[in-house]
């Protein structure tokens, strides 16, 4: 199968991308920043898994970004992923992780929209994500030969984290830091659920990333996770939470995660 990905998409490219950025729900606005771009719509790509759900695109972007002085390394934009309860198949989660690491991805920004649980946070806010929790207990790696090391956590990269605070810092960006929960979906969690994961030591929930950060750290991949908390979670407000809460969120909060993430990449 990933042979015949790979074909697919080198007869469309003609660069060697390095960084790959995952775009998650209602953040996708950002490919808009990419200069010269290639193009490719997954369900063009064989064997390519599609998403199904708003707010993710489904498209593959190639190019690089500006800001009039620096120029970035190439870029693999994945705008756009397959959730697990979309497919009920890690290996189609995590298949774009093989494609970057195949195509030479070096280093990894991985993004989602996610509830925030932590009570000092408020929609709109972006969480840079230090851990996470796995509460699905599915782990992409099963099966697989893996190193020591990788079985002693430490799944984001502190050189990438720190320098992610610096720059927020120096755009005046006010970022969070924090633990993400990973559930299966596709509903949202109970209220007590959430009382749960607030005892546990989470700060977000989200219904992605985590088996997609496994892959790729086992690949050798530096990984920097960013979360949009675009809603609270269950229980923490009282409000009915809706996925038109989580687009409208991320379209309002786009302005500072299009900055963050553009002067992150260019630093690399």
């Amino acid at each position: 199968m990933l042979t015949a990905t790979l074909k697919y998409i080198k007869s469309k490219i003609t660069v060697e991308p390095t960084i790959g950025v995952v775009l998650g729900s209602g953040l996708g606005d950002f490919a808009e920043q990419v200069s010269n771009p290639v193009i490719i719509p997954t369900t063009d790509i064989p064997h390519y898994p599609v998403s199904t759900v708003q707010g993710h695109s489904g498209r593959l972007i190639f190019g690089t970004i500006e800001n009039g002085v620096r120029t970035s390394q190439q870029l693999l934009i994945f705008q756009g992923r397959v959730h697990f309860y979309e497919s009920n198949s890690l290996e189609r989660v995590v298949y774009p992780i093989d494609v970057a690491n195949a195509l030479g991805i070096k280093t990894l920004l991985i993004t989602n929209a996610a509830g925030g649980i932590n009570r000092q946070f408020s929609p709109g806010d972006l969480m840079l994500i230090r851990d996470y929790i796995n509460l699905t207990f599915e782990n992409p790696l099963v099966g697989k030969s893996i190193k020591a090391s990788e079985r002693l956590g430490g799944y984001f990269d502190d050189s990438l984290l720190l320098l992610a605070k610096n720059i927020a810092r120096e755009l005046k960006i006010p970022v969070k830091e924090g633990v993400y929960c990973w559930t299966k979906g596709p509903t949202y969690e109970t209220a007590a659920e959430i009382r749960m994961m607030e005892k546990l030591g989470a700060d977000a929930v989200g219904m992605s990333t985590v088996p997609e950060v496994m892959k790729a750290v086992h690949y050798g991949i530096k990984v920097l996770g960013i979360s949009c908390i675009t809603n609270m979670a269950t229980g923490i407000t009282g409000e009915k939470l809706s996925h038109d809460e989580v687009t409208d969120t991320a379209n309002r909060v786009k302005h500072d995660f299009t900055r963050l993430v553009k002067e992150i990449i260019l630093a690399l």
